[in-house]
Parts: structure tokens; sequence; C-alpha cells
């Protein structure tokens, strides 16, 4: 656990201080993963040609679930229209 000069140094008030800062770290990196797994959604796309309605990549950005991004990476190599990644949820 790193060491801070917090006021009340191995407190109960500290604890939970440090662990708040640990917990936004860690969230702050699966947002980062997420964006960058909703990226190579739309890049595989991209790249494969196959146009993307702006609420469908709406949709992709904005989600924030690491294994249905994983899943629609899988899908768009695959895919013959980006309406497809959603079928299973419909």
């Amino acid at each position: 656990m790193p060491r801070t000069s917090f006021p009340g140094r191995g407190t109960l008030i500290e604890e939970t201080y440090l662990e708040g800062e640990a917990k936004g770290r860690n969230e702050g990196r699966t947002e980062g993963k997420a964006e960058e797994r909703a990226q190579l959604v739309l890049r595989v796309l991209d790249n494969r040609g196959i146009p993307v309605l702006p609420e469908f990549r709406e949709c992709v950005i904005a989600c924030g679930d690491l294994d249905t991004l994983g899943r629609w990476i899988d899908l768009a190599f695959t895919v013959s229209r980006a309406e497809e990644l959603f079928a299973e949820e419909r």
C-alpha cells in the first residue's frame, strides 16, 4: 500500500481514502479498456467496408461491458452487416 502524508495516518479514515483512490484507478482502467475495445469493433467493421449507422456506432461506444465488447470484436470479423452484432440482444 502506498504511503501518504494523510492526516491521521494509519486510521480507518486513511484506509478508506486509499481504498477509494485504488478503486478509482481500477475503474479508470476498465473504462479505458472498454473504450479501446469499442474502437476496435468499429475499426474492424470499417476495415471490412461494413457501414455502421450512427445509432449502432453510439451503442458500441457507450457499451462499458468488456465481455459484450469482446463478443462484438469476434463477431465484427464475420458479420455482413453491423446490425448483426446486436442480434442476440434483441
